[in-house]
């Protein structure tokens, strides 16, 4: 779907990035690309890990499964979701570790880090900074014109992370014309 001539004129083509959801339990990731003007989810979906797990072999899984994603799509860079603040430290430092796991994939990959908070993320998608889940995943889907509906909320999250980069790259391009 196309989203204006901004992103025509200003958003390399062939721009692929991808967006990173940490979470132990499932893990979002979308790989977004800018094709004339329009974005196309390229691949998106959930890495899921079982609690049954020990620790490290479900932070090994989320590390192997996302080197194997930009090994397959070759993304020129990586979004993660910022991290939020959680009343669980045992949860908080869960989430740090993940974190830590997926920006090694991505960093072993050769690839930039880059990281934006939920805010950020909800207002360069739907407009609003608290919008909720199921905006968020309404919205990633009109964007990216998918018609098999809605992606689930991880993926969602994922996808919206890396459209919102490159909504970025779109706005300091227009910055650094002026």
């Amino acid at each position: 779907m196309s989203i204006g001539r901004e992103l025509r004129e200003q958003a390399p083509n062939g721009l692929r990035v991808m967006g990173i959801d940490p979470g132990m339990a499932a893990t979002g990731y979308g790989v977004v690309e800018v094709r004339n003007g329009s974005l196309i989810s390229v691949d998106h979906g959930v890495i899921t890990t079982s609690p049954r797990q020990a620790f490290p072999q479900r932070l090994h899984a989320i590390h192997q499964t996302l080197q194997a994603i930009i090994g397959q799509h070759q993304p020129g860079c990586a979004v993660l979701e910022g991290i939020f603040f959680s009343k669980n430290v045992k949860t908080a430092l869960q989430l740090g570790q993940t974190r830590g796991a997926a920006m090694l994939a991505v960093v072993e990959a050769g690839l930039t880090v880059f990281e934006y908070s939920p805010l950020e993320v909800k207002s360069a998608v739907t407009g609003f900074g608290k919008a909720s889940k199921p905006q968020v995943q309404r919205m990633v889907a009109s964007l990216l014109g998918l018609s098999s509906g809605l992606p689930a909320t991880d993926a969602a999250d994922a996808l919206a992370v890396a459209i919102c980069h490159i909504h970025g790259v779109v706005l300091h391009t227009r910055i650094a014309r002026v």
